[in-house]
Parts: structure tokens; sequence; C-alpha cells
């Protein structure tokens, strides 16, 4: 590679140092940086682990480099991130050699810096492959140790712990650590599964049917956005967990359905798919760049019962009539601590404070839509998060100040039968854990009669 192309480590390099300074999310940058390098489908694998890994075990590789490093507040922060990215390959990636990984580095630290930098990295990498990793046996408390194990903030381990117990927080924070399996949700209204995998096969993606979802599929290899059958109509790319939030919904044919905050279009759309293309589906979000995501979401499928409208749901209520829906699904803006597999920055940048700001909007949007549900109708809260003051908290707090509406007992035979078990009193909350999908949370509540 030429000087002017960077290779994949000091790529690496330069992302993590722009996810960490500009707080921007890592997936955004990582397209971006693939597409302005040229970097070849062989390199990008090894970009998007080393940005992921690297991001993922941050907490981990500072403790293991705090005793090689003497003064880490005077090190520049891409002489900081070098060392993270040699030491997770040297740590965590075993197809590639100590010594090719500390030349790399090396090479680098000489291209960007002066001398003393590439020696000092040198010595630092030379050090700990002659040493070894410093143990974390040698801290005691077992909620600090897990923090830096799978590097989730200690303020977020206690309280999961708290509200969890240890060992499904442990579980929860290991998951994290790992790739999620991209999902998809097959188009009934224009194939069949089985149509829809054969396709799939054909053009090289290697498939399999979801165990939990009905009409879902896994891929096994091949980012599905790429595919005929993506630009054909015939699939959403949707992680499973949020696939459920139409089953809690379960609208009926010819029903008049609100989606609250409905960008990028995920669940309408399988609103929409399951009405059978009757009735209708009103999509609500804040931005309009948003909702001209859900219109060309819809236009793609070829849904003609979906209408968008840019507005704050917070204002539903001037824009309808009082019980004019049959249904409605309230997808809350939340902490997304649900998606960290898919966005790892999240966990350095999220605060506890953040998560009673987000109540707050979360009962305000309850309270805005829920007198546009029909007598008999419901109301489903859902979030893509794993945290009690969020879910359980604001629907009691809910239900406590609206006593016209009820926990829904029945969400549990709307359900596909791998979810049953999981649904205790109109309540859902999924872990990452339990079947490798994002953490997510469902409560349905009915309007009394």
């Amino acid at each position: 590679m030429t000087n002017k192309k960077k290779n994949v480590r000091e790529a690496a390099m330069d992302l993590l140092e722009a996810i960490e300074k500009n707080q921007s999310y890592s997936n955004l940058l990582l397209n971006s940086t693939i597409e302005k390098n040229k970097i070849s489908s062989i390199d990008t694998g090894l970009l998007t682990e080393l940005t992921y890994g690297t991001l993922q075990r941050k907490m981990a590789l500072d403790y293991y480099l705090k005793p090689f490093i003497k003064n880490s507040k005077k090190l520049e922060k891409w002489v900081l991130q070098l060392l993270r990215i040699t030491l997770y390959q040297m740590v965590y990636l075993d197809k590639i050699p100590d010594r090719a990984a500390i030349f790399e580095a090396v090479e680098i630290a000489k291209k960007r810096g002066h001398k003393g930098i590439s020696g000092m990295v040198n010595g630092v990498l030379r050090s700990i492959q002659r040493q070894g990793i410093p143990s974390l046996e040698a801290v005691n408390d077992p909620i600090e140790r897990l923090s830096i194990e799978t590097s989730h903030p200690e303020w977020l381990v206690k309280r999961w712990v708290s509200q969890f117990g240890f060992d499904r927080t442990k579980e929860m924070c290991e998951v994290n650590l790992t790739a999620p399996l991209q999902t998809a949700r097959v188009n009934l209204t224009k194939t069949t599964i089985r149509e829809c995998i054969e396709d799939l096969d054909e053009e090289g993606f290697l498939i399999e049917k979801s165990p939990i979802i009905p009409e879902a599929i896994r891929s096994l290899k091949g980012n599905l956005a790429f595919s005929r059958a993506y630009k054909k109509g015939m699939i959403t790319i949707q992680d499973e967990s949020s696939m459920l939030a139409a089953y809690a919904l379960a609208p009926r044919e010819n029903e008049l359905i609100l989606d609250a905050c409905a960008a990028p279009g995920g669940k309408t759309t399988h609103i929409a798919e399951t009405m059978k293309l009757t009735g209708g589906v009103i999509s609500l979000d804040l931005h309009e760049h948003k909702v001209k995501l859900i219109k060309q979401n819809a236009k793609r499928l070829g849904l003609g019962n979906i209408r968008t409208i840019a507005m704050d749901s917070r204002n539903a209520g001037e824009q309808f009539d009082k019980e004019y829906f049959d249904r409605i699904l309230l997808d809350a803006p939340c902490s997304g601590l649900g998606v960290m597999r898919r966005k790892p920055d999240m966990k350095y940048t999220k605060k506890e404070q953040d998560l009673y700001q987000l109540s707050t909007i979360q009962q305000n949007l309850l309270n805005s839509v829920s007198p546009l549900v029909k007598k008999g109708g419901i109301l489903v809260y859902s979030t893509c998060t794993v945290d009690k003051e969020e879910n359980e908290n604001t629907v009691s707090q809910f239900l406590k100040e609206h006593p016209e509406f009820e926990m829904d007992t029945a969400l549990k035979e709307r359900m596909p039968e791998a979810i049953q078990p999981l649904v205790t009193d109109g309540y859902l909350q999924i872990f990452p854990q339990d079947f490798g999908s994002d953490g997510f949370f469902i409560a349905s509540l009915r309007k009394k009669v």
C-alpha cells in the first residue's frame, strides 16, 4: 500500500480517535472510512474487528496497559489508540502473531511521530510480550472486576446487579462483547419464507430460518442490505426482538393503527404487512429526514397502507380526535442499553442521570398518545433498553396516573411460542443472552371499556 492510502491499522487508529473526540456513532464512521480509503473487502473484515473489538474492550485494555506506561496523561491520543489496537490483537486475536502486530505498530509510530515515540511504543509492547498482562484477580471487588473485565462502566454494572442479580448481569456484559447476527423479516405480502431463502441461497448468502420468529431469517454469511431480495422488497433488516412489537400489538385487518415514534420504519412496515395491506398505519416521527426513510421503506416493500407525518408525538392530540385509533405502538426514545453490541461506543458516553431524564420524556409521550386509543383498544409501550427506570417504573407510574388503563394479561398468548415463557404479567423483558438478539422491553396496556 502506498503512503497516501492508510493501511488497516492506521485507519482503525484514526477511527477510534474520531469516535472518542466527536462522540460520533462508530457504525457511520466505519462505513465512511471504508469508502474514503478504498479498503478492500478482505481488509474490511479486519478493520471492523479492530475498531469494534478495541472499542468493546477499551477498559480492560487500559487496565492491562497501565503498569507499562509511565505517564499516560502526557501520551498523545493517537499513540494511546495505537497501543490499544495492538494490545487487542496480542490478547484477543489468535490469527495475528505478536511480532507482526508490534512491527506494524512501530512502523505507524515512525510514520506519525518522532523517534522517541516509536521507541516508547516498541518498549511498552515488548515488555508486555515478555511479562504478560496483569491479572484481574488483583481487583477484589467483584463488581469492579466485572466492570473492567467486560469494559462496562462501574455505575452500570452496579445498577444492573441491583436490578437483575450478579449472574444475569455477568452474562449480559459478556454477550455484549460479541458480534450480533444480522437478521431480517420476510415480507409475506410479496413472497414466502421458502422462496426468499432459495433466492438468497442462489445469490451466495448462507441463511437459516429463525427458531424464534416465524417470518424471520438469520444471515450466517453476507450482508443482506446488498442482496437482490432486499432491493426487490422481499425483506426488511430488523432485529428479532424488535419484531415482537408487532406481535404485541396484534393488529387486525382494516384497523387504524398509530406508530408514534416510527423511524426508520421497521415496526411500521411489519404492522402494515401483518394487516395484509388493509386498514391504515399512521407513522409519526419528529424529523423530516427520518420520515423520508419510512416512506422509502414503505415504497420498496410495496406497502400502500402507510401514511407518514413529520411531527412531535407529544402534539398528536392536536392532529387526531380522541379515541381515533384501534391500537397504538409507542416505541419510545430510550437509552438504548439493549443495543450495545451494535454501538459499543455508547457504553462510555451514557450517564446514569440520562435514564431519569428519558423516563420523564417517556411519561410525557405516554400521556400524550393514550387519549387517542379507543375503549377496549391496546397501547403497546416498547424500548430497546434493559433498565427498570425506563421500563417497568415508567409503565407503573403511567398506570397510577391513568386508572382507565390496565395491564393486558393476554400479551403472552399473542407472542411466538419460543417467547411465551419470558412474559410475566403483561411485561416482556428480553436480555441479549436470551436468544442472541438485542435487549428489548414490551408492555401491553388495555384501555378499559
